[in-house]
């Protein structure tokens, strides 16, 4: 990956997706060679000259202003992620220090750790910003244990098993809404840390041996992942769709924990009871990946068990 391409192809997918009638602009007649807005569209708006939009799109963006770079974001109607999104871009390309606090060294915290154990009822979690599950409660590994199962890819990766197992497919049945989520988490990723060498090798990995990642990340589509609903069709349980909220830890910065819940008296509630009830006869325990390495969390190895 380039930093200055994917500035590039960044900015020219955003544009496509403004047409001027959105932006506040006279659509004149006649027929228009671009989908969305042309770059002296986009210049007007953001109050920039012609030729120096056509730099910045062009991956020259590595001296913008915060200012430049607002007003370029506002012009294409940027969202919270993609803003955030444009300012890591400018970041790699002026070589600054990422806007994340520099992460860590070290195993997860026992304290985080008993955390996780205690949440009993609630299928929980803990990811790297590759979508590796670095620990999970009990809860969480039965709800995710196809992702364990002897024939699935290792280290335990949410999209490498999403996109190259056999059973990926079957395991998020809503397939495009679940791809473009983990997809857009990756693009976030790899924008916030483009030097991280193991998620760089995923997703050329995915990239090469998956035509949906593939057209999909050619999409530069970013998101936030704080809270929504997810869908999963358990091999044991059946159809489940839960609530999750993903929460970034403080101490450990790049790390996420992501808890499940279903709303009491529902259909996915008692379906979860069901979840827990199987977890228990097979006596699931809880997880720490032994054979994840994480250069930016500092997790080598196996950390204390729960």
């Amino acid at each position: 990956m380039s930093t200055e391409s994917d500035i590039r192809e960044f900015l020219a997918s955003r544009r496509a997706k403004i047409t001027p009638r959105q932006a506040g602009l006279p659509a004149y007649g006649g027929n228009r060679r671009v989908p969305g807005l042309r770059r002296e569209e986009v210049a007007l708006l953001a109050g920039v000259s012609i030729d120096y939009y056509v730099r910045l799109e062009r991956g020259h963006i590595a001296g913008a202003s915060e200012g430049v770079l607002d007003a370029v974001a506002n012009a294409l109607q940027l969202d919270d992620a993609e803003r955030a999104h444009l300012y890591d871009l400018a970041r790699a390309a002026a070589k600054r220090p990422a806007r994340r606090t520099k992460r860590s060294r070290g195993p997860i915290p026992d304290s985080v750790l008993r955390i996780l154990e205690s949440m009993a009822d609630s299928p929980a979690f803990i990811r790297n910003g590759r979508l590796d599950i670095l620990a999970a409660n009990p809860l969480g590994r039965a709800l995710y244990s196809p992702l364990y199962a002897d024939d699935a890819p290792r280290p335990v990766n949410i999209a490498r098993y999403q996109f190259l197992h056999p059973a990926g497919r079957d395991f998020f049945p809503y397939w495009d809404e679940s791809l473009n989520t983990t997809v857009s988490l990756l693009r976030t990723e790899a924008g916030r840390a483009p030097h991280d060498s193991d998620l760089t090798g995923l997703i050329g990995e995915l990239v090469t041996r998956s035509e949906d990642f593939r057209t999909a990340w050619a999409k530069h589509n970013v998101r936030l992942h704080h809270t929504g609903r997810k869908s999963f069709r358990h091999p044991d349980v059946g159809e489940i769709t839960l609530d999750f909220d993903a929460m970034e830890l403080p101490a450990r910065p790049g790390l996420t924990l992501t808890a499940y819940t279903a709303a009491p008296g529902t259909a996915d509630s008692d379906t979860l009871r069901l979840l827990a009830s199987w977890a228990a006869t097979e006596s699931t325990p809880s997880t720490i990946s032994p054979d994840t390495t994480d250069d930016q969390t500092g997790i080598y190895g196996k950390p204390p068990g729960l």
